[in-house]
């Protein structure tokens, strides 16, 4: 057995996923299940959110998840095992209004990870979705004019 130990990580500060990973593989040397379940949502309309917002929630929903499974990823392959799951969004399948970028950030990861799927099956790696219905996260009021407030995490 292992002793815990707490790695903190920004999965949408992607600059950083790749020195995570080596700490994580360095500390134990494999990875053998990774489950990718951070998100970040907002709320609004298409017009009313910014290009920068739109970033933001794909860093996070996408590249995130992406960028650190693609991390971990070789150690699996060398040593032909593992399992990657990816904790999504029913919204990776049927997008509702005011939720563009959320819905188009899961639907795009969804469809990374379906790929990955087909790819690594003849390295016996696992890779499996999950697409819950709508869940309760927390929010936030925001203060007028700060749309980082008005961000579900």
């Amino acid at each position: 057995t292992y002793a815990p130990k707490l790695v903190l990580l920004d999965i949408s500060d992607i600059n950083c996923i790749q020195d995570v990973a080596k700490e994580i593989l360095n500390c134990y040397g494999c990875v053998d299940i990774l489950i990718n379940n951070a998100s970040m949502k907002v709320k609004g309309a298409v017009q009313s959110m910014s290009l920068e917002l739109d970033k933001k929630i794909m860093d996070a929903n996408y590249f995130g998840p992406v960028t650190l499974t693609k991390a971990i990823l070789p150690n699996m392959i060398s040593r032909r095992s593992g399992q990657i799951v990816l904790i999504n969004s029913i919204q990776g399948k049927v997008g509702i209004p005011f939720r563009a970028a959320y819905a188009a950030s899961k639907h795009a990861v969804l469809g990374f990870f379906d790929c990955l799927r087909a790819e690594m099956e003849e390295f016996d790696i696992s890779i499996g979705t999950v697409n819950p219905t709508f869940i309760c996260s927390y929010h936030r009021q925001p203060a007028p004019g700060n749309w980082e407030a008005s961000v579900w995490k």
